[in-house]
């Protein structure tokens, strides 16, 4: 009788200590081994239940209300969940309730701000709620820091990226930024997608847009998005423009002089 486990090791088995992808898991005889095939399908219950779990958007208006930011509650034209996830097109665009709803806000309250920023459940509505208000917490306040006019903030039910577009171009926003729950993975069903749109209008495309994604603790971290999403409102504010147009050319501070540098070269040295 032996106690040798007969799954057999690979030998990267060290390299899973820096990254959650799933590598060097061994094999038993021509299969995986049955805990990374248990793992496997724990993390795909994960990412399917991040898909499916329902936008509870109270705990965060209660949230922003009390730092005292505005909201307005709005959902896409996808009627239910379903109908969100057979039908991208209709996540793109408002209902036409919550259209008429910021055509009165802006016909009491006026329109023609700097910034209009949403938040949307998109394909994990578990991303929006352990990370948009850590994120706002931080992006806020550089926000105020350059005097930046603030829409209300737009709260969107079954929304996707692009009804981003139809909320700024409403609002009369020079800027948009949709916080949205990400496709999930296997290895990360929380993860945040931040989307900068320049002049934002209905019809415009992902060659428009500038991508920030996987903001979560184990991922990009709050103030390195906050960081980069700065870098590319203030560019577009002087270049007048977003997309592939817009690059991410932002210098990552140093930990060791505080200085500009990029962390993925070496530092030069005189």
């Amino acid at each position: 009788m032996t106690d040798k486990s007969p799954a057999t090791e690979n030998p990267w088995q060290q390299l899973r200590q820096l990254t959650p992808a799933r590598i060097a898991l061994g094999r038993a005889g021509t299969s995986l081994p049955t805990a990374a095939q248990l793992d496997f399908q724990f993390a795909h219950a994960q990412a399917r239940d991040a898909v499916h779990l329902p936008f509870e958007h109270t705990p965060l208006r209660e949230a922003l209300h009390d730092r005292q930011l505005p909201t307005l509650v709005l959902r896409s034209a996808a009627a239910d969940r379903h109908t969100y996830l057979q039908r991208p097109d209709l996540g793109r665009r408002l209902h036409e309730d919550a259209a008429r709803q910021l055509d009165d806000y802006t016909e009491k309250h006026g329109r023609g701000y700097d910034l209009a920023i949403v938040i949307a459940d998109g394909l994990s509505s578990l991303a929006v709620q352990r990370h948009s208000l850590p994120f706002l917490d931080r992006l806020l306040e550089q926000v105020l820091e350059e005097g930046w006019s603030l829409a209300p903030i737009g709260i969107v039910e079954q929304g996707r990226v692009a009804v981003a577009d139809e909320v700024g171009e409403r609002l009369g926003a020079k800027m948009t930024v949709i916080l949205i729950g990400e496709r999930p993975g296997l290895s990360s069903p929380d993860s945040l997608g931040l989307y900068f749109t320049y002049a934002p209008r209905v019809g415009l495309n992902d060659a428009y847009r500038n991508c920030i994604s996987n903001v979560r603790l184990e991922g990009l971290s709050y103030g390195m998005a906050t960081f980069r999403l700065m870098y590319l409102m203030r560019e577009a504010c002087r270049r007048q423009l977003s997309g592939v147009d817009l690059k991410d050319e932002a210098q990552v501070p140093t930990l060791e002089g505080g200085g500009p540098g990029n962390f993925l070269l070496p530092p030069l040295h005189d």
